[in-house]
């Protein structure tokens, strides 16, 4: 397992560390400094190329995912028709949006409409195909109906978008779809600066209607890569580095920084999983379109060295997609334990003979594969290498190759990858919206299961699953999607990822939402505030 780059940064912060003053008390407790590798982008509510965190700052939803389930927000109250078919929502009085702008029935109706203009581009939730009509019969009541019962309604009303907020003069001729001319919404944080690639503030919003942050603002800047960002946070540059995967902050550091005990470190529960997708379809990928590559892979893979190498024992090994308390995963599925033995017998049974140089060849075709990552997440290229050695053990040669994000993700949507990382969206979308992605042909979920025998009756039981009404029938259903998924072999089971925090030991209220994308802000405060 290859750890030497990673170490070698790690010893040069740890002996910076020993000598440096980043935890000396800051001269402005007021504005909490964050770093991350990625831009705010364009943060409109209604569209995705804006960062979810920064989206989740300035605009809120009807109702929110807790630990304990769905709670009031913009909406204090809600009732369901008998049917299942129409939702009546009470709004909170006294709100406003940061303009100025009332925030009221009409503006609800305005901007669910705004969303529903461009209902191609959210399909992969399926809550837009059902929504029949929204009306605004007074100031403070919102009626929605729906085509069909649909289960998750509140649920992915309460997700980070497309169902957000935005003040209704921020909208070109009522619609967000090409653009909007403002950022104003109902979140206890305004975007007061924002120059791209660089740096956005964000100041308290000083009229919010809930609890006011204790901080006054927050500087979000942008840093090439998370050794810059160690390197910031030593020098005092910044006060706070959160992220739901390596490419904030790898296991690696977060584990040296926690023996170390100069800044406060925290990791949330387990929130998502960490996976890797193998390509069924044998137009792009011929060799993993092989069910007896993919099994095989299956058992040459150690997720426990993974884990406790490269992910330094923060995360546990998985042996499904899902975990057993994500929402009706609980399901019995038979375990593939590590084997390399059992691995090679999988192949010389469907035909593979080993070559001299010790790769499997059929038909006169090496058993050779490629690894896609994005270049950006040095964990991803670890983990990549992690599974290249241990496939080159049972005669697969692996080939890894990393690139920019943007190409990265232009792969999942061709399809044109043997082998790709993959991380779950975690909760409140798993498993139902995740399910629902999976029929969107832009999705790398889509194209690894394209050559599945079995995939239009996938796609069809998620479909039926989503307005299913009876807990019971759904959740035989879910059973069925997820042992044929797991009998297909296209995804190999890593870990069960966890968020993580590290930051300055004056900084409290440092905590995790529900969903691994929003970031609670408006809870943190420096102890040395006036």
């Amino acid at each position: 397992m290859k750890k030497l780059p990673v170490l070698l940064a790690l010893s040069v912060i740890s002996s910076a560390l020993l000598t440096g003053c980043g935890n000396s008390v800051k001269k402005d407790s007021t504005e909490l400094r964050y770093s991350s590798m990625k831009d705010i982008r364009n943060i409109n509510p209604h569209l995705y190329l804006g960062e979810m965190a920064a989206q989740a700052m300035v605009f809120e939803p009807l109702v929110v995912s807790t630990k304990d389930g769905i709670k009031p927000w913009l909406a204090e109250s809600w009732t369901i028709s008998p049917d299942g078919r129409t939702y009546t929502f009470r709004l909170r009085q006294g709100v406003k949006y940061s303009d100025g702008t009332p925030f009221d029935a009409e503006s609800v109706k305005l901007n669910i409409e705004a969303v529903l203009q461009n209902k191609i581009r959210h399909a992969w939730l399926d809550f837009t195909n059902e929504i029949a009509s929204v009306e605004a019969p007074s100031p403070d009541t919102v009626v929605l109906k729906l085509h069909h019962a649909y289960y998750p309604t509140l649920t992915e009303l309460s997700v980070t978008r497309p169902f957000r907020f935005i003040s209704p003069k921020c909208m070109k001729n009522g619609s967000t779809k090409d653009g909007v001319t403002c950022l104003s919404g109902t979140g206890p944080w305004v975007l007061s600066e924002h120059k791209q690639n660089q740096y956005a503030v964000f100041k308290a919003n000083t009229s919010y209607w809930g609890t006011k942050p204790k901080l006054q603002s927050i500087r979000w800047t942008v840093m090439p890569d998370a050794q810059t960002m160690l390197m910031a946070l030593q020098k005092g540059e910044i006060d706070l580095i959160f992220g739901s995967d390596g490419d904030q902050i790898t296991s690696d550091a977060f584990a040296k920084l926690q023996k170390e005990g100069q800044y406060a470190v925290l990791a949330s529960d387990p929130i998502a999983s960490r996976a890797v997708l193998l390509n069924s379809n044998p137009k792009n990928a011929p060799v993993t379109a092989d069910p007896a590559v993919r099994e095989a892979i299956q058992r040459a893979v150690n997720r426990k060295a993974i884990t406790e190498g490269v992910l330094n024992g923060l995360e546990a090994p998985a042996e499904t997609l899902f975990a057993k308390n994500v929402p009706g995963c609980d399901v019995p599925l038979k375990p593939r334990p590590y084997d390399p033995a059992a691995a090679e017998k999988i192949l010389q049974s469907d035909g593979w003979k080993k070559s001299s140089d010790g790769i499997y060849i059929k038909n006169g075709k090496p058993c050779e594969v490629t690894f896609w990552f994005n270049s950006n997440n040095t964990q991803e290229k670890a983990i990549a290498e992690a599974i290249q050695s241990d496939l080159a053990k049972v005669g697969i040669r692996m080939n890894i190759r990393g690139e920019e994000k943007q190409a990265y993700l232009d792969r999942q949507r061709t399809g044109k990858f043997d082998m790709q990382y993959s991380l779950s969206w975690g909760a409140p979308y798993d498993p139902q919206s995740y399910f629902s992605s999976w029929r969107i042909p832009a999705h790398g979920d889509f194209q690894a299961q394209t050559g599945l025998p079995d995939k239009a009756l996938i796609d069809r039981e998620i479909t039926s699953l989503m307005t299913e009404q009876s807990e019971t029938k759904r959740a035989a259903m879910i059973r069925d999607i997820l042992t044929r998924i797991h009998d297909s072999a296209v995804y190999v089971p890593i870990s069960y990822s966890r968020t993580k925090a590290v930051y300055r030991t004056s900084l409290s209220g440092v905590g995790f939402r529900v969903s691994q994308y929003e970031i609670p802000f408006e809870d943190m405060f420096f102890k040395d505030a006036k």
